[in-house]
């Protein structure tokens, strides 16, 4: 089945509308909704204005209208069958279109921008209120009920009850929750779509998320509480007169239908500031985004020229997050920029590496300012990682975005070529038992000054270095089975991709948990352990006939499991990265 082949061409359409559409479906027409779904993805989609147009057949159109971007009522998804209103080609169309997130104002007016990380800097909240609770239970059984299909058993009618439960969540103000939840449909849709940028690491992440959030709400109080919820809203907040200077520029492509640009900067303080272009598309837009003008100010510098110049800002406005805003009182003229190897942006390459990382793990930017030396590439079962020595380090690049109209990977390859040569990098840390990150930016293999934007300029052999002097010997490269908590994790992201099926079998990880023993970790084992037995347990009624497996106790063993590869990674990451 494909999704994204639709997708791309279709406006986002709002999670309740969705959730909507399918329930009002007879359950014939629910077990047939997949079979639509795919059929839809050989349909072309033609836009006219603010409607894109599908036609089903020579007889049937599907109509979907979103003015402002977006569809937000079931009425704007219109069909010409016999069967409509509540037919299977609009609950169809729906289901095949990208997610659209949550309305809020334009960075245009300096006021807010969408997030689901800050408190509300409302009056901090005793306990949940009742609505809250009951939006918290619907979305754990909503998630418990994917964790029990896997990605293979969770089709577009589990998905709708998942997004039913997201809207329930935002309207009882859980916008945490509910991006959450809308993450792990997204992650769903791109595993089941074959999209290229689908990681199983994102989908455990997001469903591990909204699982957490669903146990903690309801027993949260006071800030605990405040922060359980989160804020639709991001604050953006006077800055004054800013002196910024571009580092590069990366594309951005997501499964959900977003694409555009981000091109981050710097202060002489060292502070990160990011100007981004971001709104619905596909992957012409990820590319294109770069030669678009950035909206700050009147200045008419493309986010490309930019990444390499700088920028001068009066009556500046910033979130949290440090996205510059560019409301009507911001003003912005183009300023000289500087290299790398130049102050003030050389100060991000002073910071030591495992000081970046642990920033980065404690809730920072995640970016990394590394010199470091190529040494060759790794095999691994996801692709080539480039491998680098960083100051006695082993360091693994991996390729920021595995979609073939976005150039990380054939860049990775070439740079492959260029063993020997040192260069200053920008990096996005991967927590995990060994040091891992994602390759954005470089300086040029053979020009020194110039830099490359890994998700937008396309290195060519003639770059490389002809014959690069004295290449180092590749260094040990660590095995996993020096940090074996991988045998942990490998069920954890199993169960989110089989379902709990894949763990039921007896005695399936005995020899794993038993290894984890002998390794000095018995939690991990223990947990290992309660994760079969929860997936494997099944008891019978008076007659000897099974009955349902208990969904409570799985979830509640993965959750355990998932939460704690994720602390025993980042303890280890920090380790490894202090050598």
């Amino acid at each position: 089945m494909s999704q994204d082949g639709v997708s791309q061409d279709l406006p986002p359409v709002a999670p309740a509308v969705t959730a909507g559409l399918v329930a009002a479906l007879s359950p014939r027409l629910r077990k047939r909704l997949d079979a639509g779904i795919a059929k839809l993805a050989h349909r072309p989609a033609v836009r006219d204005g603010d409607t894109v147009r599908i036609a089903v057949d020579d007889s049937t159109d599907i109509e979907l209208h979103a003015p402002g971007g977006a569809v937000t009522k079931a009425d704007d998804i219109r069909c010409g069958c016999l069967l409509a209103p509540d037919c299977l080609h609009r609950a169809a169309a729906a289901s095949a279109a990208p997610i659209a997130e949550p309305a809020a104002p334009s960075a245009d007016s300096g006021a807010s921008e969408p997030s689901s990380q800050e408190p509300s800097s409302a009056a901090v909240p005793q306990a949940a209120t009742p609505e809250q609770r009951s939006a918290a239970r619907a979305l754990q059984d909503a998630a418990r009920a994917v964790l029990e299909a896997g990605t293979d058993g969770s089709g577009a009618v589990l998905q709708a009850e998942l997004l039913r439960a997201a809207h329930t969540a935002r309207l009882a103000a859980l916008p945490r929750a509910a991006a959450s939840a809308v993450s792990t449909v997204t992650a769903l849709r791109a595993a089941r779509s074959a999209d290229p940028a689908y990681r199983l690491t994102d989908l455990v992440a997001a469903l591990r998320d909204v699982l957490s959030l669903a146990h903690r709400i309801p027993r949260a109080q006071g800030a605990e509480l405040a922060v359980l919820r989160g804020t639709v809203r991001q604050p953006y907040r006077p800055d004054g007169s800013l002196r910024l200077y571009g580092l590069f520029c990366e594309p951005v492509l997501t499964a959900s239908g977003y694409a555009g640009a981000v091109t981050w900067t710097a202060d002489a303080e060292g502070r990160l500031y990011q100007v981004s272009d971001v709104a619905p598309g596909g992957s012409g837009r990820a590319v294109g985004a770069a030669d678009r003008a950035v909206r700050v100010g009147e200045t008419a510098l493309t986010h490309r020229e930019l990444s390499r110049a700088g920028l001068a800002v009066s009556g500046a406005t910033v979130s949290p997050a440090g996205r510059l805003g560019a409301g009507a009182g911001v003003r912005a003229v183009r300023a000289s920029g500087a290299g790398w190897r130049e102050a003030p942006l050389d100060r991000l390459w002073a910071v030591p590496a495992a000081e970046q990382v642990g920033r980065a793990l404690s809730g920072g930017h995640g970016l990394l300012f590394l010199e470091l030396t190529l040494a060759g590439v790794v095999r691994e079962a996801t692709g080539d990682c480039l491998l680098a020595d960083c100051g006695g380090v082993v360091l693994r690049l991996a390729a920021a975005h595995d979609h073939p109209a976005l150039p990380h990977r054939d860049n990775l390859r070439l740079l492959a070529a260029a063993r020997g040569s040192r260069l200053r990098v920008v990096a996005r840390l991967t927590p995990g038992p060994c040091p891992r990150a994602q390759l954005l930016a470089t300086e040029h293999p053979t020009d020194p000054g110039s830099r490359v934007d890994v998700g937008l300029d396309r290195l060519q052999h003639a770059d490389l270095p002809v014959a690069p002097a004295a290449p180092p010997t590749a260094p040990a490269v660590p095995t996993p089975d020096e940090a074996p908590i991988h045998l942990l994790r490998r069920r954890v992201q199993q169960a989110a991709s089989g379902g709990r099926r894949v763990l039921s079998f007896p005695g399936n990880g005995s020899a794993d948990a038993r290894r984890l023993r002998r390794h000095g970790l018995a939690t991990a084992g223990d947990i290992l352990d309660e994760l079969h037995a929860a997936a494997a347990e099944r008891s019978r009624d008076a007659f000897g006939r099974l009955l349902p497996a208990d969904p409570d106790r799985f979830a509640r063993a993965w959750l355990a499991a998932a939460h704690y590869t994720d602390e025993v990674d980042r303890a280890l990451c920090a380790a490894a990265w202090n050598g």
